[in-house]
């Protein structure tokens, strides 16, 4: 039987999915569908209400199928809950992976899913879906992985806004010290955006998860699958969504499985494709 989440509605927020390592299996009520896999991010908004599927095809037969993903739910503010739902893949070969190198060699590479590093020359990360807030430049939000070698050092800038907060997420690695302040791994900690801060790393390889962003600041309700401001919202999602099943599901099963191939693809609401090869994307 193939592990994942069978069909299942979200409204009133987005999912962010970063894989970094395996493949995933998705379709929704969009008619969308997709394989992805280590180094592809996915970014999915539910507004109004969409119901997807997210399986984890297991291709191999000779070795373990690993996976491992982040996915990070984005709040949406009031005025864009109800908005259209919206599909958007960052194949890796697209993400842009910017390296620095400290006086004693040792390099730090920073992953743009959202929020750009500023600096001449660095490219700029895709552009998230339209009503996300992400999407708008006062939000200050930033999405960012941070592989940092033994030894490395390297000074995370400052935030660019008033108000944004900041938080990373210390997940791998033995230790790492954040302005002076010493960590061990499975550390979360906010941290100051108003200055810039130096890392530096210990003996082993470190990997972190960076989260930014200027509070929304309105209520938040959530239920389940459901995201929004107020109680009332909740049971409405509910009530939508046993009439509609949010446009309804228009795959034959609960849990569609793209095959045995490996292979990335993605086609699109629109009737668009695209369609990759399988990469070995590293994470160190």
């Amino acid at each position: 039987q193939v592990p994942g989440f069978p069909a299942h509605p979200h409204r009133g927020f987005e999912t962010v999915t970063i894989v970094r390592e395996g493949l995933i299996d998705h379709a929704d009520s969009l008619g969308a569908s997709a394989r992805f896999g280590g180094g592809d991010v996915q970014w999915l908004t539910a507004g109004r209400g969409i119901v997807h599927a997210e399986m984890f095809p297991l291709l191999r037969s000779d070795a373990p199928n690993r996976l491992e993903l982040f996915q990070i739910w984005l709040n949406l503010p009031a005025s864009h809950k109800m908005a259209e739902p919206h599909f958007k893949m960052f194949w890796s070969e697209r993400v842009p992976r910017h390296d620095f190198t400290d006086p004693s060699g040792a390099t730090t590479t920073v992953t743009c899913v959202a929020g750009a590093l500023r600096g001449e020359g660095l490219q700029a990360p895709p552009e998230p879906p339209p009503d996300s807030w992400a999407a708008q430049s006062q939000a200050d939000v930033a999405i960012w992985t941070i592989s940092m070698a033994p030894g490395a050092r390297w000074t995370l800038p400052a935030a660019t806004g008033d108000g944004t907060q900041r938080c990373l997420y210390f997940f791998e690695g033995s230790s790492l010290s954040i302005a002076g302040q010493d960590l061990t791994a499975h550390a979360a900690v906010h941290v100051h955006c108003g200055r810039d801060l130096e890392l530096a790393n210990g003996p082993a390889r470190s990997q972190l998860l960076l989260l930014q962003g200027k509070p929304i600041a309105e209520p938040v309700a959530q239920y389940g699958p459901f995201v929004m401001n107020t109680q009332a919202e909740i049971h409405q999602a509910f009530a939508d969504y046993q009439r509609t099943r949010f446009g309804g599901w228009p795959w034959p099963d609960e849990a569609p499985v793209h095959g045995k191939e490996a292979r990335r693809f993605a086609t699109h609401p629109d009737g668009r494709c695209e369609r990759l090869r399988i990469q070995t994307v590293s994470q160190e």
